[in-house]
C-alpha cells in the first residue's frame, strides 16, 4: 500500500468513527417528541419562512414554517393541534443529527385572512392572464390558477364561508361557438390560460353539485377596458400591453411607435376582429349584482358579463381618435394563432336573473382610458 492509499484510507476511518459518534450523541438526546413537541415549537417559532435551526446546542429552536393564526395559536396551547401537511428536514448542530417534520404551512396568508376578518363571500379574482406567456409558461399557469384555486376553496371550507363569486372569461367558449355567446353553449380552450378557466368554472361547479350549502357565481367577461371616470384609477400593464385598449393608450401618449392590428381578412365588416367591449365600471357594477344574487341563492350559475355588441378593431381605434383627437398609427400584420372572427355576449341571462345590464357606450370607454393615460403617463409615481 502506498503512502497516498494509507492516507485515504485513514481519512475514511475517522470519517466512519465521527459519523458513528455523532449518531450516538443524537440518540442520547431522546425521541423526537422530546426534543421537537408542537408546544414549545410554537413559542419559539414566530416567523414563517422555509428552514428549522436550533439555537444554542440542545433543546431550544426556532422553527420559521409555523403559522401563527389566532385559531391555530388556541389549538397548540390546549394540545389539541394535529399536523397535516410536513416539510421533511434534516439538521445538525454539536454532533447532534435530527430528522423533523415541520408543518408545511403554503396557505398562511390565507389563514391569516380568514382568522382576522369576518368573510362571508369571496370575490375570486386572482389568477395570471397572459394567453402568449401562458403557451410559453403552461406549468406555472396551472400551478398558479389551478392549485390557487384548490387552495382557497379549502380554506374557505374550513373556515366555513361557502359564497364564492368566480371571475371567469368568455375564452371558455372556445372557437366553434357562433355569436352571440350563451351561457348553455359548449365549453372548450385552445391555450393554457383558457384550459385553467375551464377547469377553474369546472371545479367549483363539481364543489357546488357536492354541498348544497355552497352558492357558485361564474361570470364571464367578455373584453373590459375603459378607467374609472375621475382618471385617478385605470390600467397599466408591466412592459408591452397584451390587451389591445392600454396599447391604444400607449401608442397615442408616445411610448409605443405604433398599434399591430392582427388580421383584416376576416369576414367581418371591415376584415378585423369583432370583439365585446365593455366598460370596467359596468363589469364593477355587475359584480355587485352577483354578490346579491349569491347571497341569495344556492347551487352554481354562470352568467355573461358584456353588452351584447361587438366593435372591430379599426372601429376602437376610429372612435379613439375622435373622441380623443389623437392619431392611432397601425400596421397590419397576419392572424394570430387561435384568434376568432367574432366573438360578443348574449346577455339577456345577467339581464333577467341579476337585473343587470351595461351602461356605458364605447365613447365613454375610449374617453376614459384616456384620461387615465394622460393623468397618469407613467402610472402611480411615488
Amino acid at each position: 500500500m502506498t503512502s497516498e492509499e494509507r492516507r485515504e484510507a485513514r481519512y475514511h476511518r475517522r470519517k466512519s468513527k465521527r459519523q458513528a459518534n455523532r449518531l450516538k450523541r443524537s440518540k442520547e438526546v431522546g425521541t423526537l417528541q422530546d426534543v421537537f413537541n408542537y408546544h414549545d415549537m410554537f413559542f419559539y417559532g414566530r416567523k414563517c419562512c422555509t428552514g428549522v435551526r436550533w439555537k444554542q446546542s440542545t433543546q431550544n429552536f426556532e422553527l420559521h414554517l409555523f403559522s401563527g393564526t389566532a385559531k391555530r395559536r388556541r389549538e397548540v396551547l390546549d394540545g389539541k393541534w394535529k399536523q397535516k401537511k410536513c416539510a421533511h428536514f434534516t439538521i445538525s448542530e454539536r454532533g447532534k443529527v435530527r430528522p423533523i417534520d415541520a408543518p408545511h404551512i403554503d396557505d398562511r396568508q390565507i389563514h391569516k385572512v380568514f382568522t382576522n376578518e369576518d368573510i362571508e363571500l369571496v370575490i375570486h379574482f386572482a389568477a395570471f392572464k397572459a394567453v402568449g406567456e401562458s403557451v410559453q409558461k403552461p406549468l406555472k399557469y396551472y400551478k398558479n390558477n389551478i392549485s390557487g384555486t384548490i387552495t382557497l376553496l379549502e380554506k374557505m371550507k374550513e373556515y366555513d364561508v361557502k359564497n364564492i363569486v368566480f371571475s371567469s372569461s368568455a375564452t371558455v367558449y372556445g372557437t366553434n361557438n357562433p355569436s352571440p355567446k350563451t351561457e348553455d353553449m359548449p365549453t372548450s380552450a385552445i391555450n393554457p390560460y383558457g384550459y385553467t378557466k375551464l377547469m377553474m368554472e369546472r371545479i367549483l361547479t363539481d364543489v357546488a353539485a357536492s354541498d348544497p350549502s355552497w352558492s357558485v357565481t361564474n361570470l364571464r367577461y367578455f373584453n373590459p377596458i375603459g378607467a374609472h371616470e375621475s382618471g385617478l384609477i385605470g390600467e397599466l400593464p408591466n412592459g408591452i400591453p397584451n390587451n389591445l385598449m392600454p396599447y391604444i393608450t400607449q401608442v397615442a401618449i408616445g411610448k409605443l411607435p405604433e398599434l399591430n392590428v392582427f388580421g383584416d381578412d376576416y369576414p367581418t365588416p371591415d376584415g378585423t376582429g369583432v370583439r365585446d367591449y365593455i366598460h370596467v365600471l359596468d363589469l364593477a357594477s355587475g359584480h355587485l349584482a352577483a354578490v346579491k344574487y349569491n347571497l341569495s341563492h344556492k347551487g352554481a350559475e354562470i352568467f355573461n358579463l358584456g353588452t351584447g355588441h361587438g366593435y372591430s378593431v379599426l372601429d376602437l381605434v376610429k372612435t379613439f381618435e375622435a373622441e380623443n383627437k389623437v392619431a392611432i398609427p397601425y400596421r397590419i400584420q397576419g392572424r394570430r394563432a387561435g384568434d376568432i372572427a367574432t366573438c360578443y355576449a348574449s346577455p339577456e341571462k345577467a339581464k333577467e336573473v341579476l337585473g343587470w345590464e351595461a351602461k356605458k357606450t364605447l365613447k365613454d370607454m375610449v374617453r376614459d382610458s384616456w384620461r387615465w393615460q394622460t393623468t397618469n403617463p407613467n402610472g402611480y409615481e411615488d
